[in-house]
């Protein structure tokens, strides 16, 4: 075990204790998964898992206005995989998944700690994807935390203004290629503004690369400096639309010289179709790439997603998507059933790839090949 996992256990004990000697309320629950896998690209290869999540929650008020809260959760699993006449690879991980405290009141929230820090309208292709990594195919929808420091105010008239400081991740996260200076802060703003049937927000983050990535070969050993600025919005106007784009400048000792711009765009629809029990469809097309100016001609490409989704029952859903890479031609399909009571969930998922995947980072690329996979989740 590491000794971030050790800590992450010393935080729930604590919590516990502080919550048992204060007479306040604690809660202990978990998620227990496993999975088995097989796929095929330029060989068969058989996989097969299991997780637990365990998780302890600590609430306790302050006056009447504010409330303390505390959480922690670890993430332990062993999972196995094997080629065709290979050795199977196995590997054995705890590690914290979440570890903060929480001062809220009705306007006001301030969040210290390893958490999960997610915005944008976006749902399959999304450019402010940029501190984690959420899959929508995957049924446990798991992903990384970062450390920081995040504080939100919402005003009466609905506009809130969120404010943070990242600090403590050298990991690249969310379309990171380089991670960043670990000891570094992050700083980064978001204002989110209510529109006639609608909002509208602007993001903004800053970061130091710490100059490796654990992708490229050596040596990919390169330092700058990342401004990122980003925008996005969503209306109801009988169906659901929405736009997401970001800008991002790069600054100082990179590959691609002394500065380059990232941009992303995202456009987007929603809308529920009144065929049985209710078709819900998800349109998302974006252009991504790099140029030397935020404007200029540059290495973009191109992606179109599409998610279907169709509830049998109380129970049952069924979904369907794909993304098309349009400029290598490739297109990555998924087709999945779960069902969901009280305490279980149950997922049956295909997926349909090109044998070999195209760059790393390329939206909805998942597991090269064809295969299946059976998840089974146990909440307590």
């Amino acid at each position: 075990m590491s000794v971030r996992g050790h800590s992450a256990r010393r935080v729930l004990l604590v919590a516990a204790l502080a919550g048992a000697a204060a007479g306040q309320s604690f809660d202990f629950n978990g998620r227990a998964s496993g999975w088995l896998g097989a796929s095929w690209d330029t060989s068969f290869l058989g996989q097969a898992g299991l997780r637990y999540l365990p998780e302890g929650r600590l609430s306790a008020p302050i006056g009447g206005q504010f409330t303390f809260d505390a959480e922690a959760s670890v993430n332990g699993f062993v999972s196995a995989g094997a080629r065709t006449f290979d050795r199977p690879e196995i590997e054995a991980r705890i590690k914290p998944y979440r570890a903060f405290v929480r001062l809220s009141s009705a306007r006001f929230e301030a969040r210290a700690g390893l958490q999960k820090i997610n915005f944008g309208s976006a749902t399959l292709l999304r450019p402010l994807m940029w501190f984690d990594r959420v899959d929508p195919r995957d049924p446990l929808e798991l992903t990384d935390g970062v450390y920081g420091l995040l504080a939100r105010y919402y005003f009466q008239n609905n506009i809130n203004v969120w404010a943070w400081g990242l600090l403590g991740n050298s990991a690249p996260k969310g379309w990171e290629v380089f991670g960043s200076e670990r000891w570094t802060p992050e700083p980064g703003a978001r204002v989110q503004v209510p529109l006639p049937r609608g909002e509208v927000a602007v993001t903004y983050h800053h970061r130091q690369s710490h100059g490796g990535s654990p992708v490229l070969p050596e040596p990919a050993v390169y330092s700058f400096t990342e401004d990122r600025l980003g925008i996005d919005g969503k209306w109801d106007i009988g169906i659901g639309v929405w736009l997401e784009a970001m800008m991002g400048r790069q600054a100082g000792e990179a590959a691609w010289g002394d500065t380059s711009w990232q941009r992303m765009a995202t456009v987007g629809l929603d809308y529920t179709f009144g065929i049985g029990s209710g078709l819900s469809l998800i349109a998302e097309h974006m252009l991504a790439g790099g140029a030397d100016k935020p404007f200029g001609p540059g290495t973009d490409a191109q992606f179109s997603a599409v998610a279907v989704s169709y509830p049998l029952g109380l129970l049952d859903n069924l979904r369907a998507m794909g993304y098309l890479d349009w400029t290598n031609q490739d297109l990555y399909s998924f087709f999945g059933w779960q069902r969901t009571t009280d305490n279980w969930m149950f997922s049956l998922s295909a997926f349909a790839n090109p044998d070999r995947l195209a760059a790393m980072g390329r939206p909805g690329s998942g597991a090269a090949g064809k295969g299946l996979r059976f998840d089974v989740v146990y909440n307590h």
